[in-house]
């Protein structure tokens, strides 16, 4: 990799990653991702905000010292997660005078975590700053952005904001700065979808802040550089807030075909009633999409064959996983079939307890529908477009 300078003493130091298709062995990564690291020069200390995951701490080493970096002062830690802060007992290697600079609770998860000795961390509280001659660093506390100890770093004098995983995306890209607003949208609102939404509540007040701070340039931990902060504060101002859209998410597995035509039939009744569906055979799914299509759909509907006496597993794990995502859905319900019995409908119910949803009527049938369950679907469709109408969006 080769280090860049975004302006004048202030360098991308990072580390891209073509190849990796899995983050936290659960999170795909179609574009692989960026692991970046940021060095700031100052008229009398220099700093280096972030270090990369440890496969690559070769390469943010031979990018410092290709910038003849013979001394670092301090080392910001946003957060302490490994892609982040993995590369630290490298760098503290190579210039043991450093200070680490960071909140109490990361210094507590950087011992925990990597085995940095706790005197070699200068603690910080939300609003200090320090000085690196003509060049300021000031801290802003952002707990539950992803982990509890997240901070967001801004360079006062050139309004750069180093938000940590707040504002990125997962891509590898040789370009420093984002050049496509429209797929960069579409990018960040992915990331968000996995990473950001069960915080959503927490989110709301730090965009705000981040307003505040009117930053001219934003600089994440993943993706390039934002040179336009208002697009990006604009899209996540939107994905935080209590809006929904007239869209159904309907996520499915149908084993011999039943649930199937359950979920065929619902979705031309839907379609009809002026109600935009998206279904997702699970079988199929990558759950990066599914996570991207509930960040703003207004209902969820669940369908699911039975297997011995509850759902598929597979419907379990996105069940489970849309409930831990906590996306801002305000209706659900439950279609699907049985042979002889079983509890899929109570099972997937107990499973949205981190969602507050309104549950609808599900319908579960014996067998394959038949004129029917043709009923019952077209009652469901009525009720959600109803209830799509009542908030004000169909």
């Amino acid at each position: 990799m080769v280090a860049r300078e975004i302006v004048r003493g202030v360098f991308w130091v990072g580390a891209l990653d073509f190849d990796r298709r899995l983050f936290d062995e659960l999170i795909p990564l179609p574009e692989g991702t960026s692991y970046n690291a940021y060095l700031v020069r100052g008229s009398t200390k220099t700093a280096l905000i972030d270090t990369v995951d440890p496969k690559y701490e070769e390469e943010l080493i031979v990018n410092l010292l290709k910038l003849g970096i013979e001394q670092i002062d301090y080392i910001i830690i946003n957060h302490a997660e490994q892609d982040h802060a993995g590369s630290l007992p490298m760098v503290l290697e190579m210039y043991p005078m450093a200070k680490v600079v960071t909140n109490e609770k990361c210094r507590d998860l950087l011992v925990a975590l990597l085995q940095i000795p706790a005197e070699a961390v200068q603690v910080v509280k939300d609003g200090d700053s320090i000085s690196l001659g003509d060049r300021t660093l000031k801290f802003f506390l952002t707990p539950w952005t992803h982990w509890p100890e997240t901070q967001i770093t801004f360079l006062v004098e050139d309004r750069i904001l180093f938000p940590c995983d707040l504002f990125g995306f997962h891509t590898a890209t040789t370009e420093l700065f984002v050049t496509n607003e429209a797929d960069a949208y579409r990018s960040a609102k992915r990331y968000y979808a996995e990473i950001m939404m069960p915080f959503r509540n927490s989110i709301k007040g730090y965009v705000q802040k981040v307003r505040e701070l009117n930053p001219v340039m934003i600089a994440p931990s993943h993706g390039p550089i934002n040179k336009n902060p208002k697009f990006i504060l604009d899209a996540y101002a939107d994905w935080v807030s209590d809006d929904v859209k007239n869209v159904v998410v309907l996520p499915y597995v149908s084993m011999h075909g039943s649930t199937q035509k359950m979920v065929d039939q619902l979705t031309d009744a839907l379609i009809r009633r002026g109600v935009n569906v998206k279904p997702f055979n699970l079988t199929k799914t990558d759950i990066g999409e599914l996570a991207y299509a509930l960040v703003d759909a207004a209902t969820v509907v669940v369908g699911t064959p039975t297997v011995l006496f509850g759902p598929h597993p597979q419907v379990v794990y996105a069940t489970y996983l849309a409930n831990v995502l906590k996306p801002k859905v305000r209706f659900a319900s439950v279609i699907g079939s049985f042979g002889w019995g079983g509890k899929s409908v109570e099972t997937i119910v107990k499973m949205l307890d981190h969602v507050k949803v309104e549950v609808l009527e599900p319908v579960v049938i014996k067998g394959a529908p038949d004129e029917a369950a043709v009923v019952a679907l077209n009652r469901l469709a009525d009720d959600i477009a109803r209830k799509h109408k009542e908030i004000g969006i169909l």
